[in-house]
């Protein structure tokens, strides 16, 4: 376990994840998602967690197996087309990892999710948490709409509203 990562997960905290997700925050990511979905076929989660606790910082819990976990929990793979996109934010790290369901992710390849990725991790260095989600969400939809065009307005099967853990 590095003593840089242990300090970072100690001192982050619920609040901070809050203050930076905050309700307006929040509800412009849920719009962005509802207006990105309503041009493909595809779903798309926004999970942002805190920190790690002391035991899955002991066991060098990488972020990819914890948004692995988050997309079963949230049930991202059950979408009828198997086209469920998880963008996961740990904040302690500052990462940014993308899980897509075995539809779309045979159709893109892991350098296009990790550019996302990275995107938006420049952003939330600078701070920028809205800009940040919303340039994820555009550019995960970009991915998912070159595949999966169009959507029945009844097609939405997860709910859009980003998830605090």
């Amino acid at each position: 376990m590095r003593f840089s990562r242990l300090i970072r997960h100690i001192t982050t905290t619920r609040w901070s994840t809050r203050r930076y997700f905050s309700t307006p925050v929040r509800d412009a990511i849920e719009k962005a998602i509802g207006e990105c979905e309503a041009l493909h076929g595809g779903e798309i989660r926004l999970v942002v967690e805190t920190a790690f606790d002391l035991p899955e910082l002991w066991r060098g819990l990488p972020a990819r197996q914890r948004a692995l976990q988050l997309f079963g929990q949230f049930g991202v793979w059950d979408t009828a087309n198997n086209n469920g996109v998880l963008i996961y934010v740990l904040m302690a790290d500052r990462g940014v990892e993308i899980i897509a369901d075995r539809g779309i992710s045979s159709f893109v390849g892991p350098h296009e999710w990790q550019a996302v990725c990275r995107q938006m991790e420049q952003h939330y260095r600078a701070g920028r948490f809205r800009e940040g989600s919303i340039a994820g969400i555009e550019g995960v939809g970009t991915l998912i709409g070159r595949h999966f065009p169009g959507r029945a307005a009844s097609d939405n099967e997860l709910p859009n509203q980003p998830v605090l853990l």
